[in-house]
């Protein structure tokens, strides 16, 4: 049985060079670069280095990069401080219907602290709409929070239009680029925004390390209090190794951006090519071609997407039912519902993320196992049965009905 990762989305593993890079600051080097004596001298030098090889990636500049413990913190940052510090202009926040919890939680903590938010809708693909958004825009909306590209359905959202609609109305523009940051081209000046979010472990750096890049001339509060760390706006002892590690994962996942996209890419419409010609009732979730190059995003009607996870588990093969925040709810995809899925089809589906090591050979692995598994549980479902007996009746077959 061979074992076949495609949960890449949830996490990455760890370039060996980022964990190579890391291990002097763990044992040798381990001295805080907040200190002043001689020992801080090369951890110091290393945490400038990593700040700069990030920024490299985003056409920012270094003093732009602050340090977090991840995707999540710097999320929780750009809205809770972003809202703050514009407190006096107004008191409205304008996010996307599907974003990451992290983002949705924090929008809600912010409601009940008086604020106002408004949740854009998006269409059947999971693109926000932009005249919806638009006309959300009031005198007192002082933030704004789409993300990149959606961590479910992979859909990359037209971050450089909606800076467009903001120009010049005063509002802040934050951009959740946990999924998308080293798996596509970002330039933070091209896209217009003012803060931008991502996680190391997303692109093959280490856990428990993040960052926020944010526009010089925007002067975000902080949101760790204590010492002065990163110049004062998030406080706690530097993370030497971690930001080391991501540094160095973020220089190599965008310096081969560019070959690593077309690989995954191959691999990915390989996917969705057999299993929407091989699987009846089966749909892809997310945009056909604006759309992360490792993502591909499923529902199978009259199975249920746990079950299904299970099964291909046994198989060996490692997919998700969407976002590993949400793995303990018992609830349809948030995500799912929003571009118009009913429940039943919703609870169905289920997300495959490519690692840019994968074979073509693991993928037909996995479509194979995901097609006998499709077969093997619709054929113990009473109401598949019923369906298919329903469509004889009226003289249709099952093969020339499903859904693409």
């Amino acid at each position: 049985m061979q074992q076949v990762y495609l949960d890449n989305a949830a996490t990455s593993r760890m370039r060996k060079e980022a964990f190579d890079a890391m291990l002097p600051y763990f044992m040798d080097e381990y001295a805080n670069p907040s200190s002043i004596h001689a020992m801080s001298r090369e951890p110091r030098a290393a945490v400038k280095k990593a700040r700069a090889q990030i920024a490299g990636c985003l056409n920012a500049d270094p003093s732009e990069i602050f340090f977090t413990s991840g995707g999540t913190e710097s999320d929780n940052w750009a809205l809770v401080s972003g809202a703050e510090m514009r407190e006096k202009k107004g008191r409205h926040i304008i996010v996307s219907a599907i974003e990451h919890h992290a983002i949705l939680e924090t929008a809600r903590y912010l409601e009940r602290r008086g604020f106002e938010v408004t949740r854009v809708g998006v269409d059947g693909d999971g693109i926000v709409k932009l005249d919806e958004l638009e006309k959300a825009i009031r005198p007192d909306t002082t933030l704004v929070s789409v993300m990149a590209a959606n961590n479910e359905i992979g859909t990359i959202q037209p971050i450089e239009e909606i800076s467009k609609i903001l120009k010049g109305k005063d509002i802040l523009f934050h951009t959740d680029a946990v999924q998308a940051f080293g798996h596509i081209p970002l330039d933070v000046k091209a896209l217009g925004v003012d803060m931008l979010s991502a996680s190391g472990h997303k692109f093959g750096g280490p856990k428990g390390v993040g960052f926020l890049y944010v526009r010089k001339g925007v002067k975000l509060v902080p949101f760790m209090h204590g010492g002065e760390q990163e110049e004062g706006r998030r406080a706690g002892t530097t993370n030497v190794p971690g930001i080391v590690g991501m540094g160095v994962a973020a220089e190599i996942a965008c310096s081969g951006l560019e070959a690593s996209m077309a690989r995954t890419a191959e691999l990915r419409d390989h996917l969705i090519e057999r299993v929407l010609s091989e699987i009846p009732y089966s749909r892809l979730n997310g945009h056909r071609t604006s759309r992360l190059p490792s993502n591909a995003d499923f529902s199978f009607e009259f199975i249920e997407g746990e079950s299904m996870l299970m099964s291909l588990g046994t198989k060996g093969v490692c997919v998700s039912t969407g976002s590993a925040c949400a793995s303990g709810s018992l609830d349809p995809s948030h995500v799912l519902l929003g571009i118009g899925l009913p429940h039943e089809i919703a609870h169905g589906s289920i997300r495959m993320s490519i690692p840019e090591d994968a074979t073509m050979e693991q993928i037909d692995y996995a479509a194979d196992c995901l097609k006998q598994t499709v077969e093997t549980m619709r054929s113990l479902s009473p109401l598949y049965d019923d369906f298919v007996k329903s469509r004889k009746v009226r003289g249709c077959t099952t093969e020339n009905t499903a859904t693409r």
